[in-house]
């Protein structure tokens, strides 16, 4: 793929002193609708060849338009904070709103690329690894992103030269390390696995470029214009007419078996018998909790459900048994305007728990294929894509060893209209119910039809639904503490 670089090519000072009045301004003027617009965010990855000016180019982009709308991420080693969550949050929590451009000079690139050269991973692993890259910039593409991905190329010689150079001048030889020069000697590893890793990851949503790092006037200029051309041509390419989507093939069980409908809704507990099993499973999660490879873990719990099933009942049940600086209870409700300059993740990715720490939600991201695919707040392909999306996200806390435990209360219609009632006449409790829970119950079907649809497509090896028959508030509060118990004991070992 290297040989794509115009090899050799220099920008005269004269073409230098023509080119560059022009595109800074076109780059301002592209900045600035940008930020206006707030239509897009824009994610900029340079990458490359040691040496082949990474740095400098990205001092460039910042001289050329305004820095305060640019947000620069130079990430190297992890932070404690990063280590211990999975390897995408430290990328999730610095992705630019709509209307803003992120640089990264340390991509998620990096990591794959020198473990394969060092022998950490095997290719397989590699690919894999890869993958999973490819998944994610297409899930930032889908929800609006313009990636544009640099690598930098430079020949071996020319690497050298460079290193030297550096070296000899005393302004500039701190930039150079033993590192540099090791990896200088493993050139054609590095190349070797940078050109698979280019050949597997450059897609038609997010393309590499390669430009030849050899001439500093004509690695700005490419970059600056290829940067000005893609912003120009998103900016300018008029919103698709909104219209009113078709109504898709209803997706349902083979045969019509619903597995909501297959629940015993009739399931009791003894309230004598419920204090007694309460007591018992609070104390032995809170043992758990005390348990020396706990610190290994980090637990999700996520909580969906009929309006009045119990979540919140459920919730305190758990909470009640835990250190109070042990968890975080977040109650998801509809994005705000910050969130809603974000791909969808963003807000739940950015709660993902410490190791030792409980994330406890009151509904979570599964709201895209709920609620926001029967009310039609997103698009059929939004929520269609959705179920992959969802499971790549818990697939990735399971690999850094955080529980993700899923439950939906079920009770019938008969059972919710009673509470609804019950909880308008009971003062500390009318807050529970809104207008919301009442339009929700024309739609019982399709909110019944998508929960459906949701555990068949979501419910992993990894991260399973519970299903909880929730008609008796008792026997459902047990059934989550116990489940709870039993997840996070298989997960110690115990």
């Amino acid at each position: 793929m290297f040989e794509s670089a115009q090899i050799g090519h220099k920008i005269s000072k004269a073409e230098w002193k023509q080119e560059i009045p022009g595109l800074r301004e076109g780059l301002l003027d592209a900045q600035l609708d940008l930020l206006q617009s707030k239509k897009i965010p824009v994610i900029i990855l340079v990458a490359g060849v040691d040496c082949a000016g990474k740095g400098e180019t990205v001092n460039i982009l910042n001289e050329w338009m305004d820095p305060r709308h640019i947000e620069t991420h130079a990430l190297r080693d992890l932070t404690d904070e990063e280590l211990e969550r999975p390897h995408m949050y430290r990328y999730w929590r610095v992705l630019p709103p709509r209307g803003k451009i992120a640089i990264f000079i340390g991509t998620w690139y990096s990591t794959p690329l020198i473990d394969n050269v060092y022998g950490a991973i095997k290719n397989a692993e590699l690919d894999q690894q890869l993958e999973r890259i490819v998944r994610f910039e297409k899930m930032l593409c889908n929800e609006g992103a313009l990636i544009l991905k640099f690598w930098l190329h430079l020949s071996q010689d020319e690497q050298k030269k460079r290193l030297k150079r550096l070296e000899k001048d005393s302004n500039t030889r701190w930039r150079v390390s033993p590192v540099d020069w090791q990896h200088y000697k493993m050139y054609d590893k590095f190349r070797q696995v940078s050109e698979r890793m280019l050949r597997q990851t450059s897609t038609p949503e997010s393309p590499w470029i390669i430009v030849e790092g050899t001439d500093p006037r004509y690695r700005y200029l490419t970059i600056g214009k290829t940067v000005l051309n893609a912003l120009r041509q998103r900016l300018d390419t008029p919103e698709p007419p909104q219209h009113e989507e078709p109504i898709p093939p209803i997706m349902s069980a083979i045969d019509d078996l619903l597995i909501l409908r297959t629940l015993d809704l009739s399931k009791k507990i003894k309230k004598t018998d419920y204090q007694d099993e309460l007591e018992r499973y609070q104390g032995k999660l809170n043992l758990l909790t005390r348990h020396a490879d706990f610190k290994k873990l980090s637990i999700v719990i996520v909580f969906e459900g009929n309006d009045a099933a119990g979540k919140g009942g459920s919730i305190r049940r758990i909470t009640q048994a835990l250190d109070a600086r042990q968890y975080r209870v977040i109650p998801v409700a509809a994005p705000t305007e910050e969130e809603r300059a974000q791909p969808y993740l963003w807000r739940f990715w950015r709660h993902i728990p410490r190791k030792g720490r409980f994330a406890i939600f009151d509904r979570s991201w599964y709201g895209r294929v709920l609620v926001e695919r029967v009310e039609g707040y997103c698009a059929h392909t939004d929520w269609m894509r959705a179920y992959g999306e969802i499971n790549d996200f818990e697939e990735q806390m399971h690999r850094k060893k955080t529980l993700v435990i899923k439950f939906w209360l079920s009770i019938s219609q008969e059972e919710q209209l009673q509470r609804f009632k019950e909880r308008e006449k009971v003062g500390f409790k009318r807050f529970k119910i809104t207008d919301d829970d009442w339009r929700n119950r024309e739609k019982w079907n399709e909110y019944e039809l998508a929960v459906c649809d949701m555990i068949d497509r979501t419910s992993t090896e990894i991260a399973p639904w519970t299903l909880v028959e929730a008609n008796d508030k008792y026997y459902a509060r047990i059934k989550v503490m116990k489940t709870v118990c039993e997840r996070i004991e298989n997960a110690l070992g115990k």
